[in-house]
């Protein structure tokens, strides 16, 4: 069975001739670099990933770009681009044609970032990335959530992902899961599937946090297993990087063989474009 991780993060020192803004603290004090990624993948049987650059370096793609011209057969990107960056327009209709490159990926929950969804200064992205094909990761609030409802019903043929379920990231247990039925309802959009990615962070149990499971019910009947995709933002996980994967692979055994192999890589493969 093919293992895919639909999201880690990449990054490297805040140097001078690296600069971060100021968007807030890395995940861990320590960068993951593609080297140590690799070991981590083979330790944990993940065969592929899908490399996130994270928003605390800023809307820079070159390292991931960097890992997946090294190993196409490992590393594929969902890239940042400033949306209020002139030169950013005209760039989504050759996005993909760089090495690794399948979409793009936008953080909506840090204050400085909000505006940009809720005031509808997204709109040409929207627009420009439906035209071009070119999938986009989502990360929203939870009362957020219907604003995303409104894209995918006003652009049905942009395929929108919804990170980390669209669960509040500072809530565990019951808390996290408290409006998930707002997620559930983007279900009816076929142009919208969902990541079951980090869900060990949002469990105070311990492995396999069984108290997830029925959450994880919950996503499968509304979105079926070809619209979820299984990931562990691993730079911030609870519990190895191996026991993320079986929690599904071994511990859920109401999951059929080929709801695993969508859910477990195929599905995100196929949604997003990753031949080979």
């Amino acid at each position: 069975m093919l293992i895919v991780d639909s999201q880690v993060h990449v990054w490297g020192a805040n140097v001078p001739e690296r600069p971060w803004p100021d968007r807030g603290p890395p995940q861990r004090p320590t960068p993951l670099g593609k080297d140590e990624l690799l070991q981590e993948m083979k330790a944990a049987g993940v065969d592929r990933t899908v490399i996130v650059p994270p928003m605390w370096e800023g809307d820079r793609n070159d390292l991931a770009i960097d890992a997946a011209r090294m190993h196409p057969d490992r590393f594929a990107i969902m890239g940042r681009l400033n949306p209020e960056a002139p030169e950013s327009r005209g760039k989504l209709a050759n996005w993909r044609s760089q090495p690794g490159m399948l979409g793009l990926r936008f953080s909506f929950t840090a204050p400085m970032l909000q505006p940009l969804l809720t005031e509808g200064r997204m709109d040409w992205i929207w627009r420009e990335a439906e035209q071009a094909g070119v999938p986009i990761y989502v990360l929203v609030k939870p009362e957020d959530v219907r604003l995303i409802d409104a894209v995918a019903a006003k652009h049905r043929g942009l395929q929108l992902v919804m990170d980390h379920l669209a669960l509040p990231l500072d809530k565990k247990d019951d808390g996290a899961f408290r409006d998930l039925h707002n997620l559930l309802a983007l279900a009816k959009r076929p142009n919208v599937a969902v990541k079951v990615s980090s869900l060990p962070n949002f469990s105070t149990e311990p492995y396999p946090y069984r108290n997830l499971h029925p959450e994880i019910r919950r996503v499968y009947d509304a979105f079926g297993p070809q619209r979820m995709f299984w990931g562990s933002d691993l730079t911030r996980l609870s519990g190895t990087y191996r026991q993320c994967v079986t929690m599904f692979t071994e511990d859920i055994p109401w999951l059929s063989q080929d709801d695993l192999a969508s859910i477990m890589g195929r599905g995100v493969c196929e949604w997003l474009g990753w031949k080979g």
